[in-house]
């Protein structure tokens, strides 16, 4: 592994942990304010895996993210997201 990818990957470790501790912060919060939320990540990190020739299920790339199984993630931390939150997703998705 190249220094920079060691780095790369420590950062990732890091906002994995971070997100870890911010269990408030929800993924409408995320997606809100800066574009992505841990499903994204998810995504991201299954397809990485995928450009390595490594099969990942989507599951097991939220399960990564998360730290645990998603629907158990969704249950402990998932709040229902208010009507300012849903009206400021919409208002991004039409920009």
């Amino acid at each position: 592994m190249s220094q920079q990818q060691a780095i790369e990957a420590a950062a990732f470790r890091r906002l994995l942990s971070h997100l870890d501790a911010r269990k408030d912060v929800q993924n409408i919060d995320l997606m809100n304010l800066a574009g992505f939320c841990r499903n994204c990540l998810a995504t991201w990190y299954a397809e990485a895996a995928a450009g390595e020739g490594v099969s990942l299920s989507r599951d097991q790339a939220r399960e990564r993210v998360y730290g645990m199984p998603y629907d158990e993630w969704k249950a402990q931390y998932q709040r229902e997201a208010t009507p300012e939150q849903l009206a400021r997703m919409q208002a991004a998705k039409s920009e």
